[in-house]
């Protein structure tokens, strides 16, 4: 590999809302923002609620303890919204 090779790291850096969408900072420097519509638990939360996320399934995941939510890096990249947010 020569020094200008990319590495992709998916593993969580950061994670941040506003009204209609959750964004997620990666180690490699990328953010994945999509619209918290996707994921019900989460936009029905309390701002507080929303602020206790935790880093999960070796950085690859975030946690919301109170919510009973997982998110996992893979899945947003891949365009995965919650099955309850298809069935609507």
């Amino acid at each position: 590999m020569g020094a200008l090779a990319i590495q992709v790291d998916e593993r969580v850096r950061d994670v941040r809302f506003t009204e209609d969408t959750i964004s997620v900072d990666l180690m490699d420097g990328r953010s994945i923002a999509v619209p918290l519509v996707w994921y019900p638990r989460l936009l029905n939360a309390s701002p507080e609620q929303l602020a206790q996320w935790e880093i999960c399934g070796g950085g690859y995941g975030i946690h919301w303890e109170a919510l009973d939510e997982d998110l996992s890096t893979e899945g947003m990249l891949r365009g995965a919204p919650a099955p309850e947010a298809r069935a609507s």
